[in-house]
């Protein structure tokens, strides 16, 4: 038997320690967490709030939305973790610096460092792509199950994940660029409209990318060759 159908097998055994799934109400959160700013900051300009004052409450109820429960449930993931990292510094630069441009390009520190993020998983054990997905997307919406048995013993699936990561860490990238040039030419009163019209846009364009990708390389036709072992494993297997 060779090592990556013993790795195979031994992914299957492990079935019960799969990551969990992600509640429906934590991708609601994230929604608000991006949405409620804004609105807010609209509704602080109509008060008479100054564009600093009014950048900076958003910029804390996003810090807030974000920490909150992680803190009410004391558990950290890698994403949680990176996030509220992100949103609190982003905070206490823009009070350091006390700059409105600062303010309103804050948010390309998230995406700009996801993007990296994204593009530097591909040295390691899993892409992120595969590893934000998988809590989501494991034996729901016609994708498989046991997707670390398929890691182990399908190149064109590992592949396929790789090829994912890199187009989120592009678009995330390509996004991060140009909250920078809206928060440093356009007029203050228009950038928090048009980062929250930019997060919706980036998001439903990489979902739509990504899962023509998926369609093609043969994710959801489980007779495909994303499915079958290469020849070794599969004449390993065939001699047990």
């Amino acid at each position: 038997m060779t090592r990556a159908y013993r790795r195979a097998a031994e992914a299957r055994e492990s079935d019960s320690t799969r990551h969990p799934r992600v509640p429906s109400w934590a991708l609601a959160r994230a929604a608000v967490a991006f949405g409620l700013p804004a609105a807010g900051y609209y509704g602080l300009r109509a008060a008479g709030v100054g564009v600093f004052s009014a950048l900076l409450v958003g910029a804390v109820v996003s810090a807030v939305i974000t920490a909150v429960p992680v803190i009410r449930h004391r558990r950290m993931d890698a994403m949680a973790t990176h996030v509220t990292t992100i949103m609190v510094c982003s905070v206490g630069v823009s009070l350091l610096a006390g700059s409105t441009q600062f303010l309103l390009a804050r948010e390309a520190l998230l995406t700009g460092v996801t993007g990296a993020w994204f593009i530097a998983s591909l040295a390691g054990r899993r892409p992120l792509a595969y590893l934000l997905s998988q809590p989501l997307l494991e034996g729901r919406f016609r994708w498989p199950q046991y997707w670390d048995e398929l890691w182990a013993r399908s190149p064109r699936f590992r592949r396929m994940w790789r090829v994912s990561s890199v187009l989120w860490g592009v678009g995330t990238l390509t996004d991060a660029a140009l909250r920078v040039v809206m928060a440093y030419t356009l007029s203050p009163d228009l950038v928090p409209a048009l980062g929250t019209a930019l997060y919706a846009g980036t998001s439903a364009m990489l979902i739509v990318v990504t899962t023509i990708y998926y369609a093609a390389a043969g994710i959801y036709n489980h007779g495909s060759a994303l499915y079958r072992p290469p020849l070794d494993i599969a004449e390993a297997a065939h001699q047990q």
